[in-house]
């Protein structure tokens, strides 16, 4: 491909034989991705499968207070981005076993279909419900931004797969996970942040307020380091990546 023009961002493909050999066995970072996104998927949809909105509120579980008063609509949207997100973190995963894809690509395949349908369906509802987060303007901006980005990725991904584009199918897929494990990582910078105040503020401390200023940065802060965490992920694995490229000063 022709470098990109000065102060633009663009893809660089590399040759062939430049994408490093897979081995069968499974990555231990992979392995990891794969425990910490099953055990939110399932928390999360045990938890609101076995209590209402209304129950949940009362003991200040999740979302629950948040969405309590929200239209029938909005809440009902709760519940389709909780459900098709958490299929997508638990589905999503394994596809990036070469395992799998050698042993079992009618499967790989089947699975791939079933992941881009409930990204598409979580995103959509995930935009639906971020005007009424907690974090206001700033959810509007960044979880919208969010499932603009997680339907684009998948977009992409299924375009490039559809055209036998297997590298850049790949790389796509990498982005778009990151953005689906947002759903893990946004409860880990909660922990995190929330401990940190805690730890800062001693006994006493009002936790509504706490829990607010850890959550005000999460509608960036919990896809954005995943994005640049993939980028370099797909770099040093030799797949298509976007990169800066400086265009030589003119003589």
């Amino acid at each position: 491909m022709t470098s990109p023009t000065a102060g633009t961002s663009g893809t660089t493909t590399p040759p062939p034989d430049a994408t490093p050999t897979p081995t069968a066995r499974v990555r231990p970072g992979l392995l990891a991705v794969g425990l910490l996104a099953t055990a939110v998927a399932a928390w999360s949809v045990s938890m609101y499968a076995t209590a209402s909105l209304a129950e949940l509120a009362a003991d200040d579980e999740g979302l629950a207070a948040t969405y309590v008063d929200t239209p029938p609509a909005i809440q009902a949207a709760l519940y389709v981005h909780i459900g098709f997100a958490a299929f997508a973190l638990a589905v999503g995963w394994p596809q990036f076993s070469t395992r799998l894809r050698r042993r079992s690509p009618a499967l790989h395949r089947a699975l791939g279909r079933c992941y881009l349908v409930a990204v598409g369906v979580g995103a959509v509802a995930g935009a639906v419900i971020a005007p009424w987060s907690r974090a206001e303007l700033t959810a509007v901006v960044g979880f919208g931004t969010l499932a603009v980005l997680w339907l684009t990725t998948a977009w992409r991904a299924l375009v490039a797969i559809r055209r036998g584009d297997v590298a850049n199918h790949r790389a796509w897929m990498m982005r778009c996970y990151a953005l689906t494990f947002a759903g893990v990582t946004l409860r880990l910078w909660v922990g995190v942040l929330v401990n940190a105040q805690l730890a800062l503020a001693g006994p006493g401390a009002d936790a509504a307020a706490i829990f607010d200023v850890a959550y005000a940065p999460l509608p960036f802060l919990s896809w954005l380091p995943n994005l640049l965490v993939a980028e370099w992920l797909i770099r040093r694995r030799g797949l298509p990546s976007y990169r800066i490229v400086a265009q030589p000063v003119a003589a």
